[in-house]
C-alpha cells in the first residue's frame, strides 16, 4: 500500500434514469400547461426543489395562480394534497392534529386517539403563512426538518415524500408576522411569482372565461418521484463546483475576511451552511432536468437567486440605495471566480465597489 490516500470514488449515475427524468419534466410540463399559463421558471424551480426534497416559499401578490400552480402539481406527480389557510387564530393543533378521547360504546372503555391534522399529505400548500403568530408558523417547523410531528410525547411519520410549499403576499403587511430568519432558512427555494405578460394575461383571460378547467392525469406515482429524487442525489459534481457553490454562500457574511465591499455595505447576515448544500442540491436537479448527468458551474449560477435571496439579510444602506437581494445576488456571481481563476466580471460592477473588492 501507498502513503497517498486514495481519492474519494465520484458517484455514478445511471444514464437511462436521467433520461427517464427529462422525458417526466417534459410530460409534467406539457400537463400543467393546460391548466397554467406561462409561469415556466415559477413551474421550472418548483419542480428542482421537489426533486432536490426541499420545501418552497412562494412570494407573489394575489391573483397570480400560485395555489393553482401548487395543487395542479400535486396532481400531475400523483400526491395527496392539503391546503391550510393561515390566519391569525390558527392554532399549532390545526395543522399537527390532537389526540382526543373516545369511548367504546359496546365496553365503555375509554382510550386516547390521535387525529392527523391537514399536514398529513404529500404536498401542504401553507397558504399565506405569515398571517399566523409564530407559535403556529413554528408548528411546521419540526414537520420540514424531521418529517415528523410530535403530540402528546409520540411522534408521527408525515407520508413521503413530503413538501412544504408556502405562499407570501408582499404588499399587504398589515396584521401579518414576519417569518422568522431560522424558518425562512428552513426553505430551500424563494420563488417570486411576477406579473404576467400583455399576451399570457390575454390567454388567461380568455381560457378561464370561456371554458371549465381540463382534468389533470398523474404522470408520476409517489414511488416514481421518489426513485427521481435519488437519481438527482447520484448526479456527480466536480469538486471545483463544490467550491464555488461554497464560495457563492461564504461570500455573503460579512465577517468573512475576503467578503467584497457591497457586502459589508448592504448586508446585515448572510447565507449559512444550508445555503451550499441547496445550492449543490439544487444545481444536480437543474442539471438532470435538462438531460445533464453531471452538474456545473451554470447549474449552481441557475438556482443561487431562490437560494440565496432569502438568506441574505440586507440592511438599511440597501433600502436607502434600493439594493435589492437579488441585485446582491447578481454582483456574486459576477464577482466569484471560476476553475480557481481570476474574475474579469468585477468590471461590471458598480464603480464604487471596484477598488475595494
Amino acid at each position: 500500500m501507498t502513503d497517498d490516500a486514495a481519492p474519494p470514488q465520484t458517484p455514478s449515475v445511471d444514464l437511462e434514469s436521467v433520461e427517464q427524468l427529462t422525458r417526466a419534466n417534459q410530460q409534467i410540463t406539457a400537463a400543467l400547461a393546460q391548466v397554467i399559463v406561462g409561469q415556466k421558471q415559477v413551474v421550472e424551480q418548483l419542480l428542482v426543489s421537489i426533486l432536490a426534497g426541499g420545501h418552497c416559499l412562494l412570494i407573489g401578490v394575489p391573483g397570480l395562480a400560485k395555489t393553482l400552480v401548487v395543487r395542479s402539481l400535486a396532481e400531475v406527480l400523483g400526491l395527496s394534497f392539503n391546503r391550510i389557510q393561515f390566519t391569525p387564530d390558527l392554532m399549532p393543533a390545526d395543522i399537527t392534529g390532537t389526540d382526543v378521547i373516545q369511548e367504546d360504546r359496546s365496553t365503555g372503555t375509554r382510550e386516547l386517539r390521535f387525529l392527523q391534522g391537514p399536514v398529513f399529505a404529500n404536498v401542504v400548500l401553507a397558504d399565506e403563512i405569515n398571517r399566523t403568530p409564530p407559535k403556529t408558523q413554528a408548528a411546521l417547523l419540526e414537520a420540514m426538518q424531521e418529517h415528523q410531528v410530535t403530540v402528546g410525547g409520540q411522534r408521527h411519520q408525515l407520508p413521503e415524500p413530503f413538501f412544504v410549499l408556502a405562499t407570501q403576499n408582499p404588499i399587504e403587511q398589515e396584521g401579518t408576522y414576519p417569518l422568522p430568519e431560522a424558518q425562512q432558512d428552513r426553505f430551500m427555494f424563494e420563488i417570486r411569482v411576477d406579473y404576467p405578460t400583455e399576451d399570457e394575461e390575454f390567454d388567461i383571460v380568455r381560457q378561464t372565461t370561456s371554458r371549465s378547467p381540463a382534468n389533470l392525469t398523474a404522470v408520476l406515482s409517489p414511488d416514481e418521484l421518489r426513485r427521481l429524487q435519488e437519481t438527482v442525489r447520484q448526479i456527480p459534481v466536480a469538486d471545483h463546483v463544490i467550491r464555488y457553490a461554497l464560495a457563492l454562500a461564504r461570500l455573503t457574511r460579512v465577517s468573512a475576511d475576503d467578503a467584497p465591499e457591497f457586502i459589508r455595505q448592504y448586508v446585515t447576515w448572510g447565507a449559512g451552511p444550508r445555503a451550499s448544500q441547496y445550492l449543490i442540491l439544487g444545481a444536480k436537479a437543474f442539471a438532470a432536468l435538462h438531460g445533464r448527468p453531471a452538474a456545473g458551474v451554470d447549474d449552481v449560477r441557475a438556482v443561487a437567486h431562490p437560494v440565496l435571496r432569502h438568506r441574505v439579510i440586507t440592511n438599511y444602506n440597501a433600502e436607502a440605495d434600493r439594493v435589492t437581494t437579488d441585485t446582491i445576488v447578481d454582483w456574486l456571481i459576477e464577482h466569484t471566480p471560476t476553475h480557481g481563476a481570476a474574475s474579469s466580471a468585477l468590471e461590471k460592477l458598480p464603480q464604487m465597489f471596484r477598488q475595494s473588492s
